[in-house]
């Protein structure tokens, strides 16, 4: 895989994924293409990251910036229409066009991640009941301190995530991008094998117990109600903003030799390989009332409470992604039914929006989207990416 440095232009680090766009497979005839898939590609992530949501908007954004598409190809032919352009992103396999960004994203940022969130989004509107097709449900491995999507993985639907999970692991793993991170994800995911997975690719775990583990919940939160204090590390915080205040505290404790006793019973743990169990108390203070909840989890890792309260935290960063790409991308609205359409096109909001989160400046996503839809100059920053 080519690797981008600091000192390379921005010129050299859009080859580079114009490169990648052309890899791809294009079973047309060769003698009857007008548009290449690569200048095709990076209409559509140009115009994505230009607030552009569907591909009428597109193409006319595609129109307007033809000089700009024409600093990085030739775009011999212009525009294709709207129609053309759909038909052309629903044949794309989805798999390797998200090889693709991932290729770039890793081109750009090699750096291990040292937190790793893994949850799911489903795209509700992309479902088809005259055909029986369920909604598109995305599941996404999400690097929280360097706010970036890893990988993404299309799964029927949301009951099919946990199967989903382990492809997801081998593919960052393959891409060298699991080894020593600290990977979190919700109580769907705690199970043994997403467990054994993780650790098998020489990387931590840190799984949120609720439910689906209901004698393991049980045991843990009886354990800390009777622990000796000698037996337990806390940290607590106070973060205040959006109208309230919230108050959490961490609770961390490496005695778990019992967890892996020799006792038989019907829904016994099955983890081999927990060495941390954690609590987190949070209070919230709103203006009108306070809530609290409490949350336990197990960890693979051995206790550092600093970590262990970063990895807890943190994983609210995939889903402020997934609620951004909502709000501000339309994901949720979206209603492409046909083909790969749908798989393609989360991966492109997810790409830009990653680019745009990624950019040095003030300003919400709202005002950068638009901000790179009126400058040219701007949506060349966030292309280049300023770091």
């Amino acid at each position: 895989m080519d690797t981008i440095v600091e000192d390379e232009s921005p010129r050299a680090r859009l080859a580079l994924l114009l490169k990648n766009f052309s890899e791809l497979d294009d079973d047309r005839e060769a003698w009857r293409i007008l548009y290449p898939i690569k200048e095709v590609l990076l209409l559509v992530t140009c115009a994505t990251i230009a607030s552009c949501d569907d591909f009428d908007d597109i193409v006319a954004w595609g129109e307007h910036h033809l000089d700009f598409l024409r600093r990085f190809s030739d775009f011999h032919h212009g525009i294709p229409c709207a129609r053309w352009l759909r038909d052309l992103v629903n044949r794309i396999d989805p798999v390797l066009f998200q090889r693709c960004f991932n290729s770039w994203v890793a081109a750009i940022w090699p750096d291990r991640h040292d937190f790793i969130a893994i949850d799911g989004k489903t795209a509700r509107r992309t479902h088809d009941h005259r055909k029986g097709l369920k909604a598109l449900h995305t599941l996404s491995a999400y690097a929280t301190t360097a706010r970036l999507t890893l990988a993404q993985l299309g799964v029927p639907e949301k009951t099919n995530e946990i199967t989903a999970i382990p492809e997801l692991l081998d593919q960052l793993a393959e891409a060298g991008q699991l080894e020593g991170a600290l990977v979190t994800i919700d109580a769907m995911g705690c199970q043994v094998d997403i467990a054994d997975k993780i650790v098998a690719h020489k990387a931590h775990y840190l799984l949120a117990l609720k439910g689906n583990q209901p004698t393991l919940e049980a045991d843990v939160v009886d354990y800390f109600r009777t622990a000796q204090a000698s037996e337990l590390v806390t940290k607590t915080t106070v973060e205040k903003g959006h109208g309230r205040i919230e108050t959490r505290t961490y609770t961390a404790s490496k005695a778990v030799d019992w967890i892996v006793s020799e006792r038989s019973y019907p829904g016994q743990p099955r983890f081999t390989n927990i060495k941390t169990i954690v609590k987190v108390d949070t209070r919230t203070e709103h203006a009108d009332r306070s809530t609290f909840d409490t949350r336990t989890y197990i960890c693979s890792a051995p206790l550092d409470i600093e970590r262990t309260a970063k990895g807890c935290r943190g994983h609210w960063g995939v889903e402020s992604m997934h609620w951004l790409l909502d709000v501000e991308f339309g994901d949720d609205l979206s209603r492409y039914r046909t083909g790969h359409g749908a798989k393609n096109m989360a991966v492109v909001r997810r790409f830009a929006l990653d680019l745009l989160r990624n950019h040095k400046t003030t300003g919400s996503i709202k005002t950068r989207r638009k901000r790179a839809s009126w400058s040219a100059d701007f949506l060349l920053q966030v292309l280049q990416i300023s770091r």
